[in-house]
């Protein structure tokens, strides 16, 4: 039985929200993007509640902020029977939630994902937290939304590199569980892609997967695919001037030089890192890194969650659709997995 609750709209309504007026009070966290495009969508369909707003972006999901949502959630005089609804991405979902989570100890919350980043991955399976310094959801906690509402028609509102941020998700799922499916999505451009199918067969590869495992004991460490060097280059490039990526900008370069990876320590074909590579090239372009970052990056590695100690853990791919966990693989390894990218 899966552990997460996941309602799909058509459209909104009253009755979306019908269970929310239960609780003592509710407060809706949004952001200037999302007041603007997503909440007068639903505003009059929303029982009594409060506006919580914060500034967009991965810079922002911070301790700071979260004293702001705390500080709001009790001069509103939120008890324990109280709600939020997060309207936003991944960054309102994760903090959102995270503010619930801790709240009193706790109150419950929705989740309603704006982007398609968030529809497919942020918004399901639990996972809550903030940045801590620019190291990412470096404190958090796992707890599972009381809903997430899911209305595709939201991704309607966004920015074409938000579409692609959100795409590479929607890659990775393929990649890491189902290969039929990666060869109907590679096989056309962002642009010619059914997003509104897509989006409930990556939330089903996800739900399966952290349903499994809630708290990333073992499996659930597949959908970290990319993610660690992704998580690093994302992570040190944040707050360089004119260099800052969108999550899935990164991951996209982190599944390249991953599958890299796989194919000297798990198994992928050349054949298959080129079709993985081909595409995702096509999609999201190359990113220059410079033979000066490769320093840095190191100790962004070193605080990867996956990580014991400091031998340095990977998800990687046996083939395309199925991947495995806790491979350690040593920094020159993963030092030659970058270099590859940038050489390409």
């Amino acid at each position: 039985m899966s552990i997460n609750k996941v309602t799909f709209l058509n459209s909104v309504a009253t009755s979306t929200f019908e269970e929310l007026v239960s609780y003592t009070n509710l407060a809706v966290i949004v952001d200037e993007n999302t007041k603007r495009d997503c909440y007068p969508i639903v505003q009059e369909y929303l029982p009594s509640h409060i506006l919580i707003e914060i500034e967009s972006g991965e810079e922002n999901k911070t301790l700071t902020t979260c004293q702001h949502i705390w500080q709001e959630l009790t001069d509103a005089g939120f008890d324990r029977k109280a709600a939020v609804l997060d309207l936003g991405g991944g960054v309102i979902g994760d903090m959102g939630g995270f503010c619930a989570s801790t709240y009193k100890r706790g109150i419950d919350f929705w989740q309603m994902p704006t982007t398609l980043l968030s529809q497919v991955d942020a918004s399901v399976g639990g996972k809550l937290g903030i940045d801590f310094g620019k190291l990412k959801n470096h404190i958090g906690v796992f707890r599972v939304p009381n809903n997430v509402l899911i209305y595709p028609s939201f991704i309607k509102t966004l920015p074409a590199n938000e579409l692609r941020s959100g795409f590479a998700e929607v890659i990775k799922h393929c990649l890491i569980q189902d290969a039929y499916h990666w060869k109907t999505v590679s096989s056309k451009p962002l642009a010619d892609q059914d997003l509104e199918a897509i989006i409930p067969h990556s939330i089903n590869i996800k739900d399966k997967v952290v349903t499994s495992d809630p708290t990333e004991k073992g499996l659930r460490k597949i959908l970290n695919f990319g993610h660690t060097v992704g998580h690093a280059i994302e992570s040190y490039l944040l707050d360089i001037p004119g260099r800052k990526l969108l999550h899935g900008e990164a991951i996209a370069i982190g599944m390249i030089a991953e599958a890299w990876l796989s194919t000297k320590f798990t198994g992928l074909t050349k054949v298959e890192l080129i079709e993985i590579q081909s595409y995702i090239l096509r999609v999201y372009g190359k990113v220059e890194i410079k033979e000066s970052d490769l320093q840095h990056l190191y100790s962004y590695l070193l605080q990867d969650k996956k990580n014991t100690g400091k031998k340095l853990s990977f998800s990687l791919l046996n083939k395309i659709g199925d991947c495995t966990y806790d491979q350690f693989i040593e920094w020159n390894d993963i030092e030659e997995s970058i270099r590859y990218y940038m050489s390409l």
